[in-house]
C-alpha cells in the first residue's frame, strides 16, 4: 500500500527545478526526530509533495520514493537518515499554503498543525484533496 507525505525544502537550498535536474537524488539535511522518523517509515513507490518553504509556500511537484532509509552521509553523528527520491512531476498548478488553510479538508495537516515539521505523512484523502486542487 502507497503512503503519502509532504516533504519541505527551502527553494534557495534545494529546489524543485534542482530536484527535475538530477532526477533521483537523496533527501538530506533532515535534523528533527520527527521528521527523521517519518523518514523512518517511508517505503519505495510512496509519494511526496515536494513544498517550497520560506518565501514561496507552495506545492510545486510530486516524487517518488526510491530507495528506502539509510545513514544521512552529511550527519557528523549518526542520528539522522536520507532517503532516495525521483522527480515524478510537476502539478499543473502550484498550491499555496493560503490555498490549503482555506480547504476545510486539510484543517488537521501537518503543514498548518506543526508548520516546522520538514517531512509530513498526509492521509489519501488530504492527498487526493491536494491534487484536485492542482487541477482547478
Amino acid at each position: 500500500m502507497i503512503s503519502y507525505w509532504l516533504l519541505k525544502s527551502e527553494p534557495s537550498t534545494w529546489s524543485w527545478d534542482d530536484q527535475e535536474k538530477a532526477g533521483t537524488d537523496m533527501w538530506d539535511g533532515v535534523r528533527n526526530y520527527q521528521a527523521r522518523n517519518n523518514l523512518m517509515k517511508m517505503k519505495k513507490k510512496d509519494l511526496c509533495f515536494f513544498y517550497h518553504s520560506v518565501s514561496e509556500k507552495m506545492i510545486i511537484g510530486i516524487v517518488e520514493v526510491v530507495k528506502e532509509h539509510y545513514p544521512d552521509p552529511t550527519d557528523k553523528t549518526g542520528r539522522f537518515v536520507v532517503t532516495d527520491v525521483k522527480a515524478k512531476k510537476k502539478l499543473k498548478r502550484s498550491v499555496s499554503l493560503e490555498e490549503i488553510k482555506s480547504s476545510p479538508k486539510l484543517s488537521n495537516i501537518p503543514l498548518i498543525k506543526q508548520s516546522r515539521l520538514s517531512v509530513m505523512p498526509l492521509s489519501k484523502t488530504e492527498w487526493e484533496t491536494i491534487i484536485k486542487i492542482s487541477e482547478k
